[in-house]
């Protein structure tokens, strides 16, 4: 396939019809057939493979998927150490991804033509939620930070490459800082970071600015020194700003380098119902306003992008009353998207509208019921 066709075939591609994992995780073969269900609901004990589905429909975004885990450890612990992800849509196109031991990284197709992991996310968009989020808005910064730049990165791929080079950077001044370096190197390393800083800090801007206009019941903001200088001035005065205080800050406190910039940003989300900073709202209201925001991301991807978003939620009713469940499900359903979300307890969905229930058992499909309502 070549790199021309690629925005043409993004263009048509649909919700998910089917899913196929082979050897992932603790699956031998599972195979999921969907219909026109737009909401698909996964329910099994402990240990049954519930979660590891959703894992490996996060692994065709291109990303490392919603645990984050080392790719070896996806295999099935008794096969060969490769496994597959296999998907096919509405619009009969097929996506895949796959892993081979031989290999040190997994491996992507596009209707059986091979292409970069990176192609993916411009075929399907995919956004989740794992019990990990539950506590986000109450978590160490960095977390909190990491959840909302993947977000950012939804919409420019490119960002979390600067979050990456952003790092880089500092560890290569900390060691140009301990070793004495001219002033030369140290300022060419600096001029580096402040405009990296800037691109970064910007792009968490414009997307707070983008999410708030879809989320109703919230609102997001970014704190931090490199944001306020930005949206104090322009971004041209406020990387040569950032460039001047990195200047006066070249010192080591125990041999740690010690500054303020997008490294340290903060994001914060306000729940307009309640008037309240969300941290400190309770458990189950942390958990609504969470779905909110990602409801309202689907939103955006569905208005900037013009493709169906695939939203994942492991663990979706936890914290959450009957009567909030079924507003959320009610939301999701009304949303242009497609929903899979996991769950111990089927009874807690029985109200959840064009739903295909599936029952998960020892890594295996044991049964698929399409719902009356």
């Amino acid at each position: 396939m070549d790199a021309g066709s690629i925005p043409t075939l993004a263009s048509r591609f649909k919700m998910i019809q089917q899913i196929t994992l082979t050897n992932f995780r603790n699956h031998t073969s599972s195979r999921i057939t969907i219909g026109d269900a737009k909401n698909i609901i996964i329910t099994g004990l402990n240990g049954a493979g519930k979660t590891a589905i959703l894992e490996a429909l996060s692994l065709l975004s291109g990303e490392r998927g919603l645990r984050g885990a080392d790719i070896q450890t996806m295999a099935r612990f008794d096969g060969d150490g490769s496994f597959s992800v296999f998907a096919a849509t509405h619009e009969d196109n097929d996506i895949c991804v796959f892993f081979t031991p031989n290999d040190s990284n997994r491996r992507a197709k596009i209707n059986n033509e091979n292409v970069a992991l990176s192609e993916l996310g411009k075929m399907i968009r995919i956004v989740w939620l794992t019990p990990h989020e539950d506590r986000i808005f109450v978590d160490s910064v960095s977390n909190r930070r990491a959840f909302f730049d993947h977000l950012v990165a939804s919409f420019e791929p490119s960002h979390i490459g600067r979050m990456s080079r952003l790092n880089k950077l500092l560890i290569e001044r900390a060691g140009a800082i301990k070793n004495n370096a001219d002033k030369n190197w140290l300022d060419a390393i600096d001029k580096q970071i402040a405009a990296t800083a800037v691109s970064v800090a910007a792009c968490r801007i414009q997307y707070s600015g983008e999410i708030n206009y879809f989320f109703e019941n919230g609102a997001v903001s970014v704190k931090g020194m490199v944001e306020k200088l930005i949206l104090e001035n322009t971004a041209t005065t406020a990387e040569n700003q950032y460039f001047e205080y990195l200047q006066n800050n070249r010192n080591l406190i125990g041999d740690k380098m010690v500054i303020d910039g997008a490294h340290k940003s903060d994001f914060g989300v306000f729940n307009k119902k309640l008037n309240l900073p969300t941290y400190i709202t309770s458990t189950g209201q942390q958990k609504s306003i969470l779905i909110d925001l990602i409801l309202a991301h689907a939103k955006l991807i569905r208005v900037k992008t013009g493709q169906i978003p695939i939203i994942l939620l492991d663990e979706a009713a936890s914290h959450l009353d009957e009567k909030v469940r079924e507003k959320i499900f009610a939301d999701l359903n009304a949303l242009d998207a497609q929903v899979w979300a996991t769950g111990l307890d089927v009874g807690i969905f029985e109200k959840v509208p064009n739903a295909l229930f599936v029952t998960c058992q020892n890594g295996e499909i044991s049964n698929i019921v399409k719902a009356e309502n």
